[in-house]
């Protein structure tokens, strides 16, 4: 590979780890030399991805930890100080909408359940900006670190029945720029802060209203698809490119950009 792109070596802390997306990653970077920092809040799903992750070679510690929980990150940093002496890269990755959270084709947005709107809005940005203020900090004074958030389709317009994801995704891409200044204005340009707003990809969370039980295409994902230049829906695989330029020296002057990973979903006007 070309030095430019590359990331081993590097110490890489990945919320998430044990979901679909985050394994995605952790296995490409895992293959791409770096040391990969596997965290997640269910303990099986944790020990499945280690166990994986392991199998492929790969140098990695796996550690239960809550992204909500200040005290638990920073039981997690400091762990992962004590074995490898600095964090260099901070994927966030923990996240995703929640079936409460998702309005029925029917559905008035006034008999939306509050809890539900809290859990979707708090588990999507406060579960970034949590782990952003704790191995962002280790980062500052490191004087040199990346930041990977990961924003949504659901930040460039208006996209329906998803209310509390799409207000969450857009706080994530505000805060991806706020975070991307604070830090290259305080700590200067060897820490950086980006994030990639994936377009549509069938996974365990969406499958149900873009596939219809009998495996063919829903109403909604047929919008979706008209609306992608492209025609289809993107690999997940697909979005692993584009973390790992962001995190290599070849971005070094890239920092509180949202980059799209879309098929061309928002480019297009539908026309």
């Amino acid at each position: 590979m070309n030095e430019m792109f590359s990331i081993e070596g590097k110490v890489a802390v990945i919320t998430g780890a044990g979901g679909v997306l985050g394994g995605s990653i952790a296995r490409s970077f895992v293959e791409a030399g770096a040391k990969v920092v596997a965290i997640d809040i269910r303990q099986e799903n944790l020990d499945k991805r280690v166990e994986e992750l392991t199998a492929l070679g790969g140098d990695v510690m796996g550690v239960t930890g809550n992204v909500l929980d200040i005290e638990s990150l920073e039981n997690v940093a400091q762990t992962i100080l004590s074995k490898w002496g600095c964090i260099d890269i901070l994927l966030n990755i923990a996240g995703g909408n929640l079936p409460g959270a998702t309005l029925a084709p029917d559905q008035p947005f006034f008999d939306m359940k509050i809890a539900d709107w809290e859990k979707v809005t708090n588990l999507n940005l406060n579960g970034t900006v949590y782990p952003s203020m704790v191995f962002g900090k280790i980062m500052s004074e490191q004087k040199k670190g990346s930041i990977i958030n990961i924003s949504s389709m659901a930040a460039y317009s208006a996209i329906t029945r998803v209310p509390g994801y799409s207000v969450a995704k857009t706080g994530i891409s505000n805060f991806t720029q706020w975070m991307a200044t604070e830090m290259a204005l305080k700590y200067g340009d060897g820490v950086r802060v980006n994030a990639v707003a994936p377009g549509f990809f069938i996974g365990d969370q969406n499958r149900a209203v873009l596939i219809n039980p009998d495996g063919s295409l829903t109403d909604r994902s047929k919008k979706v698809l008209a609306k992608t230049p492209m025609g289809r829906f993107g690999d997940i695989s697909e979005l692993n490119g584009a973390v790992q330029f962001l995190c290599s020296e070849a971005a070094s002057f890239i920092t509180g950009v949202v980059l799209p990973v879309d098929g061309g979903f928002s480019a297009f006007s539908g026309v």
